[in-house]
């Protein structure tokens, strides 16, 4: 996403020589998000992505790579990996691990509607139902131990108040971790930046590198906080229930995922609120990057926290 490192067109053109996908016509930087360098890659046939690796190594990326193309050959509308001459997903460019994928049509919403959320439920439960016969498995490394070392971390950026309710959710959410509930292949980070809708219909999801093997229902709560809230952080119903009510037409809930839906929204926030502080107090040198507010976050568990008992009430 970010442009961390970056790459000339006579770079990528000698690069290219690897693919039989033609020669170079254009290379720009794609200038959101904050963990991989992408560009759009136009060549003589046709528009493509290519991404360099910043934090993921040659090793832990097959998983990625093969899970997209894994979910891409299932029907699930996402980027599809384009293999090298030599049939590898993965090459280096310019010291860094790097691929190319399919560029998909459309662009991300700032506003959904409830159509849109419910489009989005659907095809969550298709990667999770596709994923089902995915045979790698990765454990998620953002999880309960990561909330715990990093909230350590940023406890001296902290002021008294968020300090202390950083401490209390991690507490809360290792007093939580229901075991029992369903789980498999997550996306782990659907949000809106990461859809892309032509015109009303989706046209599809990226950014599938913080995939791994977790709770479903952990995967569908990151989802609603984001295409289902205000700017205040409080949870449109509405919109949310479209959302649940299209997953769960496809892959049905539990019932015990009823009981551990307030549990999971407040796991959610707090992931993504531990994420966004780290980013800020712990940025990396890079052309382009822009740092998330993690403030938009803590208003977010804030209101779950609240919520809570509202929370549970409010089902499919």
């Amino acid at each position: 996403m970010s442009v961390f490192t970056t790459v000339t067109p006579d770079e990528a053109s000698t690069w290219l020589g690897q693919y039989a996908i033609g020669t170079l016509v254009e290379l720009n930087g794609i200038s959101s998000g904050i963990e991989n360098t992408n560009y759009f890659l136009t060549t003589t046939h046709g528009r493509y992505v290519l991404t360099l690796f910043e934090k993921l190594t040659h090793d832990e990326l097959p998983y990625f790579l093969n899970l997209m193309d894994h979910l891409a050959r299932h029907g699930v509308p996402c980027p599809q990996p384009v293999a090298t001459i030599a049939d590898s997903l993965l090459t280096s460019l310019n010291g860094k691990p790097a691929s190319i994928v399919s560029c998909l049509s459309g662009k991300s919403l700032e506003t959904p509607g409830i159509a849109h959320c419910a489009q989005v439920g659907e095809t969550l439960a298709d990667i999770h139902l596709a994923g089902k016969t995915f045979p790698f498995q990765r454990d998620n490394p953002r999880g309960a131990a990561w909330w715990k070392v990093t909230a350590q971390q940023l406890m001296p950026f902290l002021d008294a108040d968020s300090a202390q309710m950083l401490h209390d959710e991690v507490r809360f959410q290792a007093l939580h971790r229901l075991q029992d509930l369903p789980r498999g292949v997550v996306h782990a980070d659907l949000f809106r930046d990461n859809v892309l809708f032509d015109g009303e219909r989706l046209g599809g999801v990226i950014d599938f590198y913080f995939s791994c093997h977790d709770v479903w229902l952990y995967d569908v709560a990151i989802s609603v906080n984001d295409w289902c809230v205000s700017d205040e952080g409080g949870l449109d119903e509405e919109r949310m229930l479209a959302l649940l009510s299209a997953y769960h037409a496809v892959r049905p809930f539990t019932s015990i995922e009823r009981g551990a839906w307030p549990v999971m929204l407040r796991a959610a926030a707090l992931r993504f609120w531990v994420s966004r502080l780290y980013d800020l107090h712990f940025p990396r040198p890079g052309e382009l990057t822009h740092a998330k507010d993690p403030v938009h976050f803590e208003r977010i568990l804030r209101q779950r926290v609240t919520a809570q008992s509202q929370l549970q009430r409010v089902w499919v």
